[in-house]
């Protein structure tokens, strides 16, 4: 088993190892993080499935046609299936959008090559609940031979008679070094940038080959960060205004994200799928940034029910129609951000500088630390995380920054008076102990 491309995951190779010894079950759900590599190592079961290498014990041996039809995304007898359209959902077919009777119907076929039939569908929490009511009635009764590979970052929003059909296998971020390896290797970055991608995108892989890819995601990145330290000590009108304009900002990070995705190497990119594939996400920004094949493709982020745009506030006082789900998406980034940002905040605050996110913003947390008491700052990480999981659901986007900006500010120090004012102030000290003391 030489061939597996999984890395620093040794608890879930361990379990997948010993899972395919014994004898594979129909289906697998892999759950972790986006981005920490579940649908890499639900590439890796596929290639093991399918390997042609004599030994067992060796499989998947990597070298095989098999494995290299695996790791291209062209064996006939793998289909895969991953969020599609605007909202990023996995549908149940029909009406031109490939869904999940498609892949049931894939999956229904004979074997081309005489081995198994194996699905991967990656972000599997993103089908709709008629998919997988569709879906559950392969798991209740699969087809001979075939095999089911769920990856999804939100068990939850699976139908928990899915999650009771399957065998789980858990998979967590990875450290910061195994991750600086993974993309010093796949990514034409020098070892400082592939730490700070690593540590910019929390142990996940995928994420941090996607930072790797378009640097300037990460610099959009640092921009929202320091716009919103700068914010801390803003009146509330700029507050609002200012947390609206970076939601626009946080759309753009997504978007540079994709696009250097779209520029990956071939032998790490989203696989070209040999059989019946879904179609590409169109149009902007989606809710998650699909991941390369090294990585796990993350699970969407949750939409609005309300399909229609508004218009947003773009910089420079432009407005732009703007999708709900794009808004949305754009939100939960933002919100990402601003959590870690209020966490980086907390650790300077207690004099804890070893494990910050973006070491490079230390002169800024340095500045703001003195406007925001750890208290306080848990506080707002408390609020980000609740504003989290009303973004996961049908609330407003812009209701929910709204309410964090409000409450996104100064709790520690009063800021100096400028300059100006003090002079002021001291003058008219003065004149008021001038006018007091006695005439001679």
């Amino acid at each position: 088993m030489d061939g597996l491309r999984t890395r620093g995951q040794p608890g879930a190779v361990g379990a997948t190892r010993a899972m395919l010894r014994s004898g594979i079950p129909h289906a697998v759900l892999f759950v972790g993080p986006p981005g920490v590599g579940k649908t890499t190592l639900a590439l890796d079961v596929a290639a093991a499935l399918l390997c042609v290498a004599l030994d067992p014990e060796t499989r998947p041996d990597g070298t095989c046609r098999a494995c290299h039809q695996v790791a291209h995304g062209n064996h006939p007898d793998l289909h895969r299936l991953e969020p599609t359209g605007a909202g990023s959902v996995i549908p149940i077919g029909g009406h031109g959008e490939r869904g999940v009777r498609d892949l049931l119907a894939d999956l229904a076929l004979m074997p081309v090559e005489g081995g198994a039939r194996v699905a991967v569908v990656a972000a599997a929490d993103r089908m709709t609940e008629d998919a997988q009511s569709a879906l559950l009635k392969t798991l209740e009764e699969p087809p001979p031979g075939a095999i089911l590979l769920l990856c999804a970052s939100d068990e939850e929003r699976l139908l928990p008679t899915i999650r009771s059909r399957c065998v789980r296998i858990r998979l967590g971020p990875l450290s910061i070094a195994d991750v600086a390896a993974i993309v010093t290797k796949h990514a034409p970055v020098d070892a400082p940038s592939a730490t700070r991608f690593a540590r910019l995108a929390g142990g996940r892989p995928g994420i941090a080959l996607a930072f790797a890819r378009a640097p300037e995601a990460a610099v959009i990145r640092g921009e929202i960060a320091r716009t919103l330290l700068d914010l801390l000590t803003g009146s509330r009108t700029t507050r609002l205004t200012g947390v609206r304009d970076l939601a626009v900002r946080a759309g753009q990070q997504l978007a540079a994200l994709e696009a250097g995705l779209r520029r990956a190497e071939p032998s790490v990119s989203a696989p070209q799928r040999g059989g019946r594939r879904s179609a590409p996400a169109k149009g902007g920004p989606r809710a998650a940034v699909a991941e390369p094949a090294t990585t796990e493709a993350p699970a969407a982020d949750a939409l609005s029910a309300d399909p229609a745009s508004t218009e947003l506030p773009e910089e420079g006082g432009r407005a732009a129609r703007v999708p709900a789900a794009e808004r949305r998406a754009a939100a939960i980034a933002l919100v990402e951000i601003w959590r870690e940002t209020v966490r980086d905040l907390a650790l300077v605050g207690l004099g804890d500088r070893s494990t910050l996110r973006d070491p490079e913003l230390m002169e800024d947390l340095d500045g703001a630390a003195a406007h925001l008491a750890p208290p306080a700052a848990a506080a707002q990480l408390r609020r980000l995380e609740t504003a989290g999981e009303q973004l996961a659901g049908n609330v407003s986007p812009e209701l929910v920054l709204d309410v964090l900006a409000l409450a996104w500010r100064a709790s520690g120090p009063a800021r100096p008076a400028p300059a100006r004012l003090a002079t002021g102030a001291r003058q008219s000290q003065s004149s008021r102990r001038a006018a007091a003391a006695p005439s001679r």
